[in-house]
């Protein structure tokens, strides 16, 4: 059946987590592609005042989204600006930072470590690999000391990842993106897309790649990926003279900086395999319909996945599916705004094309 098994594999890996101002539940199901390719991070307490969610889809392989759960949070927590309250520029600097650190004997021996996992497990014991521990967070040694070996000229993975995360300081949000999974906010109820899907026919990415020397053929770059941004596929970032974010492909996010407020109802982040399915508005709908029932967050994701699965094998619903919602407890408390300055690539919040368009 080419790239989808004979029967769809239905185990979820759910997990549900809170601290005082919000509380979580997310949830992955493999579905009927052969290979669970999608990872999530949920980290509540990233430090004592902030909250991090990433969801990452991967494509030609699992490693670069595992990698991504791994290792990006970190990077935002290290960076200089990060500390400085700018976390729009500690964030933007940590998408282009993975691909620099999957390079070389360092990055070829991290990756192949992750890769090997998937022949060692399967099923839900997958999950509790796809997705870090909060308590690694402190305990894990973040140095990226350059090694020599037989694969220090290893120019990184030809396989790839989306990243779509959300950090949360007091009452401010700030969405970094680079791909195709999505942030969406339900504020009374309307949806708002918090960042913006990177695809072949968007005049601007489409621009990019045309000067890099790329192409665009039957909606793929290259005649290959369906999507214009991503972490990894370096192939397609080789042009020694461009800098990373004019490459053909890029991991370079859009940033947005948002204030929540007493209207906000809830968070979802989620990859392409639910947004195949459904509108940023009819998700919108269908998790407030749960939640009139449902007190578990996981449970309301595990839900939308039985919603989207695909009867039968092939086209829309068959996709790997990871979603995290996160549910804000109380109203968002005032602070000090975590961008001092514009960051780069910082787009305004759209609705989706198919809801009703209004500033949030």
């Amino acid at each position: 059946m080419g790239i989808y098994l004979s029967t769809p594999k239905t185990e979820k890996f759910s997990q549900d987590g809170e601290n005082e101002n919000l509380r979580y539940g997310l949830s992955s199901m493999q579905g009927w592609r052969t290979s669970m390719e999608d990872a999530h991070a949920a980290y509540p307490d990233l430090d004592c005042s902030t909250s991090f969610f990433g969801v990452y889809d991967g494509h030609g392989g699992q490693t670069v989204s595992k990698f991504c759960a791994k290792y990006l949070h970190h990077q935002v927590v290290k960076h200089e600006a990060y500390s400085s309250g700018d976390i729009g520029t500690a964030v933007q600097k940590s998408f282009l930072r993975m691909d620099e650190m999957m390079c070389g004997q360092r990055g070829w021996r991290e990756l192949t470590a992750l890769g090997d996992k998937r022949d060692q497990f399967s099923g839900m014991m997958e999950g509790l690999i796809w997705s870090p521990k909060g308590g690694e967070l402190k305990g894990q040694n973040d140095d990226w000391a350059v090694e020599e070996g037989p694969h220090s000229n290893y120019e990184g993975p030809t396989c790839g990842s989306t990243a779509c995360v959300a950090i949360i300081r007091n009452n401010q949000l700030v969405v970094a993106n680079s791909g195709d999974s999505r942030c969406v906010i339900s504020r009374k109820g309307q949806a708002y897309n918090l960042s913006k899907d990177h695809k072949p026919d968007l005049e601007a990415e489409k621009e990019r790649i045309t000067k890099a020397g790329g192409f665009i053929h039957c909606g793929r770059v290259n005649g290959t990926l369906n999507l214009t941004r991503a972490i990894g596929d370096m192939e397609l970032k080789k042009d020694k003279s461009l800098p990373p974010e004019k490459q053909i492909l890029t991991a370079n996010p859009d940033i947005n900086a948002v204030e929540l407020c007493e209207d906000d109802d809830f968070l979802v982040l989620a990859c392409d395999g639910i947004w195949d399915c459904m509108s940023s508005q009819q998700l919108v709908d269908f998790v407030r319909e749960q939640l009139k029932t449902e007190t578990k967050l996981s449970a309301v994701c595990e839900k939308v996945f039985d919603r989207c699965l695909a009867p039968t094998s092939g086209g829309e619903g068959c996709d790997n599916m990871t979603m995290i919602l996160v549910q804000f407890k109380t109203p968002p408390k005032s602070g000090p705004s975590t961008s001092e300055q514009p960051s780069p690539d910082r787009q305004s919040v759209s609705s989706d094309t198919k809801d009703k368009p209004g500033p949030i």
